[in-house]
Parts: structure tokens; C-alpha cells; sequence
């Protein structure tokens, strides 16, 4: 079972990883022309950049994939930053050339008006320092042309980091384009490390034969930063309680709380394949999953067209060769399975790249 699904994960994934390295190479050598145009002092060249960006991709883990980043970024900025950003809320991670022990945790303002933009428009924002979180500012000072940049670290859909660069003392020491590539090229690889980790996890419950998991209501979602928990986030509206009292109430409310967890607690969810024999079963599973790698590979190449074909609602239009190449990839592997019964294509279409809203792609698309 394992040799199946890693069969899957190759088809699907591994065997696009050379295209999203010449995409990459190729961008770097389109903006080649713009590299070191706003910075005097060290002339960048693409020979750099795609060191920084093969070091990003050397990275296994979602954490040396961010620190390869934030280390890339020191030859085209004086001053850089990464903030997670979980649950409305932008907390430090780590930075370089910046007080990592104060950046630890630190809260920055979303409310301030860069980072507000950022997570508003979900591109880049240039912007005075002025403009950033006062906080910020006051504890780690501003740079010497008083120019920052703020960029959103795309996973899933989702602005999973803010990463944050100024000049630091040399002013005029960032470079726009090169810095955006190695944000986009760090998101990209992410995904690639997010889908590999859920592939591996799912070789492995088949391997073990595991029950499935319950269906669940998003596209799954790896957190690179799901070990990091902020330090300071509390609640202001409650007053903590001295312990003694804590522990009085804690005991008090045990048993309401029992029941009213029990009362609560949603009912098993039902096998929907529970009817079916374990053969035929294990194929509609298999389908399911073979999908939605189909669709998370579609997401992953083409961020801005899915993006623009959402707000826009052309989404079959922008991505046409993209979704009937996966369509007849789909039917060439399971239209002749159990699994032709159910649409799994057209559903996990309309619920992933769609977001359940079969408008989004447009009068041209045929189901």
C-alpha cells in the first residue's frame, strides 16, 4: 500500500518539481535587469539569486525552508523579519540583523497601516516607516532612509507570515524584485513540503491500515508554524484568579463542564463508503485523495490566475489546459474503477479551487 500512494505522490507532484525550478530560473532571469538597480553598493546578479532560492529548496523541513529565506534575504536588505500570523494576530518568529531575543514573540500591530494593507490586499506594500507599528519602531528603531517593505508568505490560500525588510544603516539597501522572488519561490516550496508531509501521512495510515479520517470541511492545511505559540496573547477581558481560587473554581465546574462537553460533543461522523465492500472502498478513498493532490498541484502553479480568476469569476478560463490535463489524468486512472460511480473530480473542483461557489469558474465551464 505504501508503494501505491508514494506511486500517486510522483505522479502528481514529483514529476513537476523541474518545471517549478525553471519557472523560478526563468523569472530570475526576466527581472535580471531590475537586480541591483536599487541598490548602489552590492550589485546583485541572477547567479546569487538562484544560489538563495536552491537553498531554500535544499530545505526538508518547514523550518530550515524559513530560516533558508530569511538567510537569502541578507544580500538584498540591511534588516529582515518574519512574523507568524495565526487567528488575526502577527507575533515574531526570527530575523537577522535585528534583536532576536526581543523580536521572539513580539506583537506586531496588524492594525498599523502597512500590515493592515498587506493582509487587506494580500501583495507587497512599500511604505515609509512611519506607517508601521510604533511599537515596532520605538523598540528596534528605524532605517537610515526610514523605507520599509512588507511582504504576505503565502500557504494554501492563506497569509501564513508577514517577512519584513528595511535598509538598516545603508540607505537604499533593499531590493524589491529580489526579495519578492525569494518570498514567492519560499511559498511555492512550502506547499511542495506541506503536500509531501500529508502524502507521507496518508502512505502511512494506509500502510497500517487505519480508519479514515473524517471528511473535513477545508483543504487540508500543514502549519509551518504550528509549534510556535505566542507568549503573550491573553485574554483583557478576563482577570486571572489568584490559584487557590483557580483551583476552588476549576473543581467546582469540573462536572458542568463533563456534561456540557458530553452534550456537545458532535455525533461519530458515518463512513460514507460503509456500505460498500472493503475492496471498492478503498478505491473511492484512493481517488478522493488522488484528486485533491490534482487540485492542490493546479493551486500551487498557479497562484496569481487563481487568484484573479476568483475575483474575476473566469476561473475555468485562466486554468483550462490546467484542469482538463488533470481531468483526463483523473479518468485515465479511476474511470474505470468503482470510483466512476461519484464525480470526485467535479466536487473536489468546485470545493478547492472553487471555494464552493461554482460561479467563481465561469459561464464556459462544462461539468
Amino acid at each position: 500500500m505504501r508503494k501505491i500512494v508514494g506511486g500517486v505522490v510522483a505522479e502528481v507532484l514529483e514529476a513537476h518539481l523541474p518545471r517549478l525550478r525553471e519557472d523560478l530560473t526563468a523569472r530570475v532571469l526576466e527581472l535580471q535587469p531590475q537586480l541591483g538597480n536599487s541598490n548602489g553598493s552590492t550589485a546583485s546578479s541572477a547567479e546569487d539569486l538562484l544560489k538563495a532560492i536552491s537553498l531554500i529548496h535544499a530545505g526538508t523541513t518547514q523550518k530550515e525552508i524559513l530560516r533558508a529565506l530569511l538567510e537569502g534575504t541578507a544580500r538584498y536588505c540591511g534588516r529582515a523579519a518574519l512574523f507568524v500570523v495565526k487567528a488575526g494576530a502577527a507575533t515574531g518568529w526570527q530575523g537577522r540583523a535585528l534583536e532576536q531575543d526581543n523580536l521572539k514573540d513580539f506583537p506586531l500591530d496588524v492594525r498599523a497601516p502597512v500590515p493592515a494593507r498587506v493582509l487587506e490586499t494580500r501583495v507587497s506594500v512599500r511604505s515609509p516607516i512611519s506607517e508601521m507599528d510604533p511599537k515596532f519602531i520605538s523598540e528596534f528603531g528605524a532605517p537610515a532612509d526610514d523605507v520599509v517593505l512588507l511582504f504576505p508568505l503565502l500557504l494554501k490560500d492563506k497569509i501564513a507570515a508577514l517577512v519584513y525588510a528595511d535598509g538598516g544603516d545603508d540607505a537604499g539597501q533593499m531590493d524589491a524584485a529580489a526579495l519578492e522572488l525569494l518570498v514567492a519561490a519560499t511559498s511555492a516550496w512550502l506547499e511542495v513540503a506541506s503536500l509531501r508531509k500529508q502524502a507521507a501521512k496518508e502512505g502511512t495510515e494506509s500502510a497500517s491500515e487505519a480508519p479514515p479520517a473524517p471528511a473535513q470541511s477545508g483543504p487540508a492545511y500543514s502549519d509551518p508554524f504550528a509549534a510556535h505559540a505566542p507568549r503573550h496573547v491573553a485574554s483583557p477581558s478576563h482577570e486571572v484568579a489568584p490559584p487557590a481560587m483557580a483551583a476552588t473554581a476549576s473543581a467546582a465546574a469540573a462536572p458542568a463542564a463533563h456534561a456540557a462537553a458530553a452534550a456537545a460533543a458532535p455525533a461519530p461522523a458515518r463512513d460514507e463508503f460503509a456500505d460498500m465492500s472493503p475492496q471498492d472502498a478503498e478505491v473511492h478513498r484512493k481517488a478522493q485523495r488522488f484528486v485533491r493532490l490534482l487540485m492542490d498541484e493546479i493551486k500551487l502553479y498557479n497562484q496569481a490566475k487563481v487568484a484573479e480568476g476568483r475575483k474575476h469569476k473566469d476561473l475555468y478560463d485562466r486554468l483550462k489546459d490546467d484542469i482538463e490535463k488533470s481531468r483526463a489524468t483523473y479518468l485515465k486512472r479511476y474511470g474505470n474503477t468503482p470510483a466512476a460511480s461519484k464525480d470526485y473530480f467535479l466536487s473536489e473542483l468546485i470545493r478547492s479551487l472553487a471555494q464552493d461557489d461554482p460561479s467563481v469558474l465561469g459561464p464556459n465551464f462544462r461539468r
